[in-house]
């Protein structure tokens, strides 16, 4: 059976996760800090808090901002469902907006329709790690009458004077958007490092901060810091030095700090990422190669002028199906031993937000990519008679079900 997308785990990663727990000290400490520089330098962005999930990073960014009870939060209809829960769990309101026509990303037009005095953030998903269009909407954030709508309540959002970009990038580590890593785009960036993204730490993530200069990033890092570890003022590893155990706690915080353990496996992979994206690359020219001649074949927009994907997700799309023959053709491809994704359900149909209202007719562009999308395994170990045996089954397989 070809796996959809099994992490990279080589006897480096073992070596360097051994090292760890022999060391004695296998919680945040040393590894964790260096990862958070070594992502910070990567990317290019003015500080990073390691934790121990996407979600995790999310919502107590969210929470941090002052966003809170009956604010909005935009995003897009197509997304996991983590991007719309945080922002359920802070007592905010999820504000879902349609698609683009060219590709899984949020349409800035229907942002523009969707902002209200209530509006504090907008959370766009780069979807499959194709990053969203920053320019656009950085400029319409900052158009004369947005800006006069735009109500804070809290003294960082009085501090911006504007609506907060707080992108969900869990799939985008590495992406670039007009030269620039994801990361160093928007004003806040949220990664994953799951087991099935391109790094991963087993389970992690990551919040990297690019405010603009006039925010104290080295006092915001220290901010987050405490945050993570329930309010708390010393971490485990200062509270060991000689006399310093007395700590205090400030407010009461989140726990999802990073340990080393996870940091070491994120080491490696940050080391050779360079490697596994020019892998991803080989193998998505390979499929693009294999089905652009196809007429039932709609393949993934991944690049273009200032945009290039980090080569996470390969989404294929089919021409004049239904739902249904789609479901068969995922069947068909698992029968020929192959394991296949669909990335995303849209939030609509999922019965959590279907029982808060949430109506899958208002979103027409989401379910249009939703309905005939399947995602096919990419990963660094997938070798190339591997690939060809993917091509064949889906072919195969569409045969089959299409004729």
């Amino acid at each position: 059976m070809i796996s959809f997308s099994p992490p990279r785990i080589d006897q480096r990663v073992i070596d360097e996760v051994t090292a760890v727990l022999k060391s004695g000290w296998i919680t945040t400490g040393s590894r964790t800090k260096e990862f958070e520089k070594k992502i910070t330098e990567y990317c290019g962005c003015k500080t990073t808090v390691a934790v121990t999930s996407w979600t995790a990073a999310m919502e107590l960014i969210l929470h941090w901002w002052g966003i809170g009870e009956g604010d909005e939060v935009i995003l897009p209809a197509y997304t996991y469902c983590a991007s719309a829960n945080v922002i359920l769990n802070i007592g905010a309101i999820p504000v879902m907006v349609d698609l683009n026509n060219e590709d899984f990303n949020l349409s800035v037009e229907a942002v523009r329709k969707a902002i209200t005095p209530r509006t504090k953030a907008i959370m766009p998903v780069d979807i499959a790690g194709y990053p969203c269009d920053y320019d656009e909407l950085f400029s319409l954030i900052n158009e004369e009458s947005i800006l006069k709508q735009f109500t804070p309540n809290s003294d960082f959002q009085k501090q911006l004077g504007r609506i907060l970009i707080a992108s969900d990038s869990a799939h985008s580590f590495g992406a670039l958007y007009n030269g620039k890593r994801i990361g160093s785009v928007a004003d806040i960036t949220c990664f994953s490092f799951h087991a099935v993204k391109n790094i991963t730490t087993a389970e992690g993530g990551a919040m990297s901060v690019n405010l603009p200069d006039s925010f104290d990033h080295e006092a915001i890092y220290k901010e987050l810091c405490i945050k993570t570890l329930h309010g708390q003022s010393k971490d485990a590893l200062s509270k060991t030095l000689k006399g310093n155990w007395k700590y205090d706690v400030t407010e009461p915080g989140y726990k999802c700090n990073m340990t080393d353990i996870s940091a070491a496996i994120g080491l490696v992979e940050l080391s050779r990422y360079q490697e596994n994206m020019d892998r991803r690359k080989i193998i998505f020219n390979k499929y693009d190669e294999a089905f652009k001649n196809e007429s039932w074949a709609i393949l993934p927009l991944y690049k273009t002028g200032k945009k290039e994907t980090c080569y996470h997700l390969y989404q294929l799309r089919f021409k004049d199906v239904s739902e249904e023959q789609r479901d068969a053709l995922i069947q068909a491809i698992f029968d020929c031993e192959v394991a296949v994704n669909v990335h995303f359900l849209p939030l609509p149909i999922l019965t959590a937000y279907m029982n808060l209202g949430y109506k899958m007719v208002d979103y027409p562009e989401a379910w249009n990519k939703y309905y005939n999308e399947i995602t096919l395994p990419v990963y660094f170990d997938l070798n190339d008679e591997q690939v060809d045996t993917v091509v064949a089954a889906v072919k195969k397989s569409v045969k089959l079900i299409i004729g």
